[in-house]
């Protein structure tokens, strides 16, 4: 019961709130020029959404789709060109709400259905970052809002929370970041791919993810190894180390470096985004305090006279 009920501040929440807003906000700004292409029904759109709604129903008919809200449109004679345009707008304006923390709960339900309608209608194209933002967004709409930096908390005036309710979702956020890192570094280290370079040189020259020249890699080749070990090592060990007060502030840092230099070096921005969110709603609402005792304890043990020239 202490574990799963840890008494909390909401300072994570606002964290996961304001990071997620940030997340649909931006999602849906990159996708506004190709949302018509992308969900448009067959003849119309890029690729049909009625494929990927097929395929996607083979796993269960109740999963929300796009195509719920366009033939909900059609019963009250509204396009299908305008639903989607409304469906965009909508998930926008909840990314907006939730920067601000206006209507946190409504705003987090509904970006959390539309979100989900948008990834499962175009399941041939979703990738890690649509999987990890439905998967923060249905926890940001069960967690106890609002918050206290949101406007709703300033609006209505409403009472602090449950510091156990606080900390039994923000555990439940940090035990499945470990389950996915340690289940991710555990399938790397299987195959010989990332011990050895090659995976990273196959993910970095595939494209659309070649951003770096091919020539800079060859010129760096033997970093490759390095950094394919590396990054098992961190995510195999993330579920040990990013409990213990020494060492999270230094698993943390190296967990969203390796994010940003996966959002950096392949395009992957929003992938990287939403995993940075998560890792410091998770463990970084203390991120300035850990540094600081990281400082502190520095300076202990190597005092300033001792570096100075």
């Amino acid at each position: 019961m202490g574990f799963l009920f840890p008494p909390e501040t909401d300072k994570w929440l606002a964290v996961l709130r304001i990071g997620l807003g940030l997340q649909v906000t931006v999602y849906a700004l990159f996708l506004r020029s190709d949302w018509h292409q992308l969900f448009a029904s067959t003849g119309k759109g890029l690729v049909s959404r009625q494929l990927g709604e097929a395929i996607t129903s083979f796993d269960s008919p109740l999963i929300p789709k796009l195509g719920w809200l366009v033939a909900l449109g059609s019963s009250v004679n509204i396009g299908e060109e305008t639903a989607l345009s409304i469906a965009w707008a909508g998930l926008l304006c909840m990314g907006c709400f939730l920067l601000l923390g206006l209507f946190c709960r409504p705003a987090a339900i509904i970006a959390w259905f539309l979100h989900l309608c948008a990834a499962e209608s175009g399941g041939l194209l979703a990738y890690g970052a649509d999987n990890f933002m439905t998967t923060g967004l249905f926890y940001l709409m069960l967690s106890p809002l609002p918050d206290r930096y949101a406007f709703d908390h300033w609006l209505v005036k409403t009472k602090p929370k449950d510091p156990q309710l606080l900390g039994f979702w923000r555990r439940v956020l940090q035990v499945h970041l470990c389950f996915v890192y340690f289940f991710g570094g555990l399938g790397k280290s299987l195959g010989s791919g990332w011990w050895d370079g090659s995976n990273l040189w196959r993910a970095l020259t595939r494209p659309p993810f070649d951003i770096i020249s091919p020539d800079i890699l060859i010129r760096f080749k033997y970093l490759l190894p390095i950094l394919g070990i590396s990054i098992c090592l961190i995510e195999l060990s993330y579920v040990f180390f990013i409990w213990m007060k020494k060492t999270r502030f230094v698993w943390l840092v190296g967990i969203v470096g390796m994010h940003i230099a996966i959002g950096l070096t392949m395009g992957m921005y929003l992938f990287a985004l939403v995993m940075i969110v998560l890792n410091l709603a998770a463990f970084g609402p203390d991120f300035g305090s850990l540094f600081l005792a990281y400082r502190q304890r520095f300076h202990a043990v190597f005092p300033e006279n001792q570096l100075a020239p």
